[in-house]
This record gives C-alpha cells, sequence and structure tokens, in this order.
C-alpha cells in the first residue's frame, strides 16, 4: 500500500477521533472516556508523524 494512502486514512482517522473527543468531552459524564478517545486521536496522529518523516 502507498504511503500517502496511508497517511491519508490515519489523518482521517485523527480527524474523526479529534471530533470524537470534542463530543464526548461535553456529552459523557466520565472523564476517562474523554482521555482515552484524546489518547488515541493523539497516538494515530504520531503515528502519521513518523510515518511522514521516514519517508524522505
Amino acid at each position: 500500500m502507498n504511503t500517502d494512502k496511508i497517511r491519508s486514512v490515519l489523518n482521517m482517522l485523527f480527524l474523526i477521533l479529534a471530533v470524537a473527543s470534542v463530543v464526548v468531552y461535553f456529552a459523557c459524564d466520565d472523564y476517562k472516556v474523554f482521555m482515552y478517545t484524546c489518547v488515541t486521536a493523539i497516538s494515530v496522529k504520531v503515528i502519521e508523524f513518523f510515518i511522514r518523516f521516514t519517508n524522505r
């Protein structure tokens, strides 16, 4: 699979998780759910970041 395509999928996943984090922050009373969602979004973005700079 092409690395540009992988990066695009990871970016879309990050955007979805970022929006989900905002929704969970305002919708849920449990702070842990927000933290799990937010940490997952950040982890996806970090993976995409490493893919971007290791393929130069």
